[in-house]
């Protein structure tokens, strides 16, 4: 049965899109696989972690009716080994999926598509929230770097987002940093809080366009479900509760100084060289009219950078990760940033210029 004939980047581009979320290793097998429905001249693609689901559609050709599972994988490596602007065939026969190109050919195994997991969609909506892919995908940007890894406080490997009233804030911390980022939504909502897993963050980060495109998000009490374009991702939430990050980001830091973000950057990627490759630790020096950035090793190898600010108040010497402050200048794009610093022992406010919608605290560290 012919499920589709056309340019290979027609059916590649959809698998591609639901690819993404498949693990390599998995305890059940057909979780490898994508799921592919034909119905008429729909093509409907989906995979599954059974955390994530994504769905997405292409054209398929006839007009029959048919479900199989496949190898995500190996069929979306075969597709992208081919030149472009081939025409590929998939055909199904005898449990088989037949792809052909020119003089090439595949023959992979299929599953029944009755045994592979789908996620059931819950019913339920507390909010529904309609903004620009590119309004959300820079919301992220802002602040998922600041995602734990694999921490046993489950609740921090995942983006806090609050909605409430007009306004959406996403949070996002590892216990060392945090980032806070907000913005103005085109309608006033209830109030909700949930908790989206980090591998959902990331494929969203990936997925979404940068363009002025709908998205549409649904928020359950157990589910997010996100649709843009022709993808429709759907994930579980994490179950917890975050820490209150009200009370972590500092009020009243009183030493101020603005940086050009650029000149900053690299002034400590070149001290960043020469740090203990363990601790990652740079100084931050300030006194009247400069900021030195000083970094040690265990060879007793140094680095000094110095960097002229506005500053005339009392001098502070103060450690952190190179690589927290590293990843907030990479981050932004803006051509200043704001430091606000109290004393040895507390934490650092980073912010932009006059704007409420970005915050980043770190920790400091004994150097």
């Amino acid at each position: 049965m012919l499920l589709y004939k056309g340019l290979r980047d027609q059916v590649l581009v959809p698998l591609q899109s639901v690819c993404g979320i498949v693990e390599k290793r998995h305890t059940l097998p057909i979780l490898s696989n994508v799921l592919i429905e034909k119905q008429g001249s729909k093509l409907t693609l989906l995979a599954t972690d059974i955390e994530i689901q994504i769905t997405t559609n292409a054209q398929a050709t006839g007009s029959e009716k048919t479900a199989l599972t496949v190898a995500a994988r190996k069929l979306q490596d075969i597709l992208r080994s081919l030149p472009e602007s081939t025409e590929v065939s998939l055909t199904l026969d005898d449990k088989r999926l037949q792809v052909k190109a020119g003089k090439s050919r595949f023959n992979l195994q299929t599953l029944p598509a009755e045994d592979f997991p789908r996620m059931s969609i819950v019913d339920g909506q507390t909010s529904k929230i309609v903004m620009t892919q590119k309004q959300f995908k820079h919301l992220l940007a802002l602040v998922q770097y600041s995602m734990a890894q694999q921490d046993i406080r489950y609740y921090l490997n995942g983006l806090l987002v609050v909605v409430n009233g007009p306004e959406m804030r996403v949070v996002a911390t590892d216990g060392h940093r945090l980032a806070f980022a907000s913005a103005t939504l085109p309608e006033s909502l209830p109030r909700t809080e949930v908790i989206v897993p980090r591998k959902t963050v990331l494929e969203l980060s990936r997925q979404l366009a940068d363009n002025d495109e709908p998205l549409e998000i649904v928020l359950t009490p157990t589910q997010a479900q996100f649709r843009f374009g022709d993808i429709e991702l759907v994930s579980k939430l994490i179950d917890g509760k975050f820490p209150d990050y009200e009370r972590v980001i500092p009020q009243q830091h009183t030493k101020q100084i603005d940086l050009n973000r650029e000149q900053f950057l690299q002034s400590l990627l070149r001290a960043a060289i020469l740090t203990n490759e363990k601790f990652r630790g740079v100084r931050l020096v300030l006194d009247k009219g400069s900021l030195k950035i000083m970094s040690t090793n265990a060879e007793q190898e140094e680095a000094q950078e110095e960097i002229e600010v506005n500053y005339a108040g009392d001098s502070l010497d103060i450690g952190f990760n190179v690589t927290y402050l590293l990843d907030v200048l990479n981050n932004i794009a803006t051509e200043t940033i704001q430091c606000r610093l109290a004393d040895a022992s507390s934490s650092a406010l980073f912010m932009l210029p006059d704007n409420e919608h970005f915050k980043y605290v770190v920790m400091p560290m004994r150097i």
